[in-house]
């Protein structure tokens, strides 16, 4: 049930001198790291706006389409949560109000090395433009030619990120979390990254906002007797092929089913085209566990507060009832996790490693921060004046308490 890996101290220390050293050195440590370990020479670190323009021009057809597609599900997704202005008077004259206030600078991190995620752009760039985010940066480790991945720059010119940057790993959240002389400081860093990153917005917490800390992916399937073992099989594989830490549990109703999806997932993952990545998750975080009854599903679910549960039963919706911790929840089998990562609007950017028993997925209200505001009338001052002092006498602040009593004297 515990799969938080914690930190790992050879990990942290290695992050906490590669910031201290962007703090220091600024450009010329972005520059350095470039060449250190990414292996290439930067010309530029910012990355020309006709770069980006150009990979999207450049983009397949089909793929540009789909990309422009899950772009306008996601706008559509996340505008109807957009906060609104909260005014109470808690008492006659007393008014206490909340504002949202989009942030002004958001920075997303877009990771590069085994696998390339343009779709992740789109999760952190598309809702922080329709929050009203004053401007939208992205980072993205360069490649040989010094640029990031051509698709990267494609999803940033397609969700309308402001400015790009061929950065990578934990100097390019020292940077955005810092900045330097070419990068500038944000307000929030969102979007998934390897160990080092995720380590590096950890530890710069103090300085900036940070989402939930993200690890490998994850997948909780509940599937009863109507459940295809074929599709279940698939699912699994489909977040296994993530990354070999990757959590791929099935709980099986019964050990008829249980055995039939185990048969197919070996099945499927003999032919999968990331095989390596697929078989090392699975032989090291993957299992097909047998319930005896529904009932008994919930409270594993529950500990376990999955970033993906599929719940693959013949009353899916009305189960949904029964859900409390989970990233996002996939109701009917057909209701593949693919979808969601991709094109049904809803965020892919999800607490992991059992932490959606605290936090929520990416969304809208990640991008605001909140004023809150009083006014109190004259009269409504007499009023709370001789109890607000009395309170403040009680704690030994005496100037609170002579601050308000003298309007209770005027």
């Amino acid at each position: 049930m515990d799969r938080a890996s914690g930190s790992d101290a050879r990990v942290a220390l290695r992050v906490r001198e590669l910031i201290a050293r962007v703090r220091a050195d600024g450009d010329k440590a972005l520059f350095d790291l470039a060449r250190q370990f990414d292996r290439v020479e930067l010309k530029a670190l910012e990355v020309p706006r006709e770069a980006c323009a150009a990979a999207l021009a450049a983009l397949e057809p089909a793929v540009r389409e789909a990309l422009a597609r899950a772009a306008r599900n996601i706008a559509l997704a996340h505008a109807p949560q957009r906060p609104r202005l909260v005014e109470v008077e808690t008492e006659p004259g007393v008014l206490v109000g909340r504002r949202p206030d989009p942030l002004g600078r958001v920075g997303v991190y877009a990771p590069g090395g085994r696998a390339v995620y343009p779709s992740s752009v789109l999760m952190g760039v598309v809702p922080a433009k329709v929050a009203g985010v004053g401007e939208v940066i992205v980072c993205s480790p360069p490649g040989p030619d010094g640029l990031p991945h051509p698709s990267v720059l494609a999803a940033a010119s397609l969700a309308g990120a402001d400015r790009v940057f061929a950065l990578g790993g934990a100097g390019a959240v020292a940077a955005m979390a810092h900045g330097t002389e070419s990068v500038p400081r944000v307000d929030r860093i969102v979007g998934p990254g390897n160990a080092y990153v995720a380590e590096a917005k950890l530890q710069v917490v103090g300085a900036v906002a940070i989402e939930a800390p993200a690890g490998p992916s994850e997948i909780l399937v509940v599937a009863d007797g109507t459940a295809d073992p074929a599709a279940v099989a698939r699912e699994m594989l489909a977040q296994a092929e993530h990354d070999p830490e990757a959590a791929c549990v099935t709980l099986a109703l019964g050990d008829a089913l249980a055995d039939a999806i185990a048969q197919e997932v070996e099945r499927q993952a003999e032919r999968a085209k990331r095989w390596e990545i697929v078989t090392s998750a699975l032989g090291s975080r993957g299992a097909v566990l047998t319930v005896a009854s529904l009932e008994e599903a919930w409270p594993f679910v529950a500990d376990f507060a999955p970033e993906h549960l599929l719940i693959a039963t013949a009353s899916a919706q009305d189960d949904l009832r029964r859900v409390r911790n989970a990233g996002t929840v996939f109701l009917g089998e057909r209701s593949s996790v693919a979808y969601g990562d991709y094109m049904t609007g809803s965020n892919h950017v999800l607490p992991t490693a059992g932490l959606a028993r605290a936090y929520s997925g990416l969304n809208l209200l990640d991008f605001y921060r909140w004023t809150t505001y009083q006014r109190v009338a004259p009269a409504a001052a007499a009023s709370l004046a001789e109890d607000v002092g009395r309170l403040a006498d009680s704690e030994g602040l005496f100037a609170h308490a002579d601050a308000a009593r003298a309007w209770g004297r005027s």
